[in-house]
């Protein structure tokens, strides 16, 4: 599937041919992440042929967690010793064998399984292909890496959307074109050079571990509740934004059970390039309080049964999830070194997983308890508090900064002329 290993630093590379690569592995990052997001307006769907309960669609989405995270934990390393080639081309394999399984799936368990599949592709390669992008456009890798998942996860929703609503065979076309996506990305591995030379270690790397790489640990820690806020909000909506929509607001459509997903990922995108020259660090407590903001006035449509207030909620959310990609991932392309990209992406991905994963879990479980409603509540809460958590954050770390800032001794004045010696 791939040509012959040649490794070639992204530096040597002629910058019009770097450029090219660069937004071929962006698409590849947009493609990845749409998959991961299809299954969301079909679950409707399969739960209508197959007749399982809340409980096994709570199931079916801790697995894809499960298996996503221990890839990270696994594998999300790897690329810094065997080179990102490798470590794509095994990711693609295992995501086809994944989307073949939901193509011929006829049962809970074979969906369940290739959910487990996608999660192990997905954390594999998510973390080499933005190690990727770094190293072939650092000055670029931080757009890309905050807005590509965000609009693969639009795009697979909102495409799903209007294929289950107005296309036949709802369950096996969206497969069908995914696999036809995946053959183009097969031509794009093997155009692309190794931008990461082999070294020793592969093994050891193996080892399950987060280790954030030295001298990182405040910058990493810096950003991480801003991270775990929007991920967290992510959660929320993919995990029960669809069912939110349909039961509580009474939009049935399938289409639009895909718009939400895409309203709020579509949103952050957007707010990303157009926050693109300021600081990523500048970002951080502005995200953290659009997040905030912006899922209260969700609530408050919730409350009102009022689709309007909803959507102007979820807007204002998208523009925090937007500003927090740009912040976390435009702070971790800045510090990332060449050996450790892989490394300390993966760190990052596993801090996101688990803030995007734990409260959908937790919730999807509630529901089937207490009923949708007062879990969309307070998981809406949860994410409320995350938000306030990291603007506090932000602003303690500030004055942190400022507190341990050395203080200049005001300069004594030179001794005017005719004076010295007095």
């Amino acid at each position: 599937m791939l040509a012959s290993y040649v490794t070639a630093p992204a530096d040597s590379l002629d910058p019009a041919r770097r450029g090219r690569l660069f937004a071929a592995v962006a698409g590849v990052v947009v493609l990845f992440l749409a998959a991961s997001s299809v299954p969301s307006p079909l679950y409707v769907v399969y739960q209508a042929q197959w007749g399982f309960s809340a409980a096994t669609l709570t199931v079916i989405f801790a697995v894809y967690v499960l298996f996503l995270l221990a890839s990270l934990l696994v594998v999300g390393g790897l690329s810094d010793h065997l080179g990102r080639r490798p470590v794509l081309a095994g990711a693609l394999l295992v995501q086809t064998v994944a989307v073949v399984l939901f193509l011929v799936a006829s049962n809970v368990t074979m969906l369940l399984v290739a959910r487990a599949v996608q999660g192990a592709a997905t954390g594999a390669a998510i973390t080499a292909m933005a190690a990727t992008l770094v190293d072939l456009r650092p000055e670029r890798a931080g757009l890309a890496n905050a807005t590509t998942p965000l609009i693969g996860l639009a795009l697979g929703a909102l495409g799903c959307g209007l294929l289950v609503e107005y296309a036949p065979a709802p369950t096996r076309l969206v497969w069908g074109v995914l696999l036809a996506g995946f053959a183009v990305v097969a031509v794009v591995l093997a155009l692309l050079p190794e931008t990461a030379p082999r070294r020793p270690g592969a093994v050891a790397s193996l080892r399950p571990r987060v280790r954030i790489p030295a001298g990182l640990r405040a910058d990493v820690l810096a950003i991480a509740p801003t991270l775990a806020a929007s991920w967290a909000l992510g959660g929320l909506y993919l995990s029960l934004g669809p069912s939110v929509a349909a039961e509580i607001l009474g939009l049935h459509s399938h289409l639009l059970g895909g718009v939400v997903v895409t309203l709020l990922c579509g949103v952050g995108a957007l707010s990303a390039v157009v926050l693109y020259r300021r600081a990523p660090e500048t970002l951080l407590a502005p995200a953290g309080g659009l997040l905030a903001l912006g899922t209260l006035v969700t609530l408050g449509g919730l409350a009102l049964g009022a689709p309007p207030v909803t959507a102007l909620g979820t807007v204002v959310a998208g523009v925090g999830f937007g500003s927090a990609s740009l912040a976390c991932f435009g702070t971790l392309a800045r510090i990332a070194r060449p050996d450790t990209r892989g490394e300390l992406m993966a760190v990052a991905y596993t801090i996101a997983y688990l803030a995007f994963s734990l409260p959908a879990v937790v919730a999807g479980v509630a529901a089937v308890q207490v009923g949708l409603r007062p879990v969309a509540e307070v998981y809406g809460l949860v994410v409320v508090v995350l938000g306030v958590t990291a603007v506090v954050a932000r602003v303690l770390v500030l004055r942190a900064r400022r507190a341990a800032a050395p203080v200049t001794a005001p300069a004594t004045p030179c001794p005017a002329a005719g004076e010295t010696g007095r």
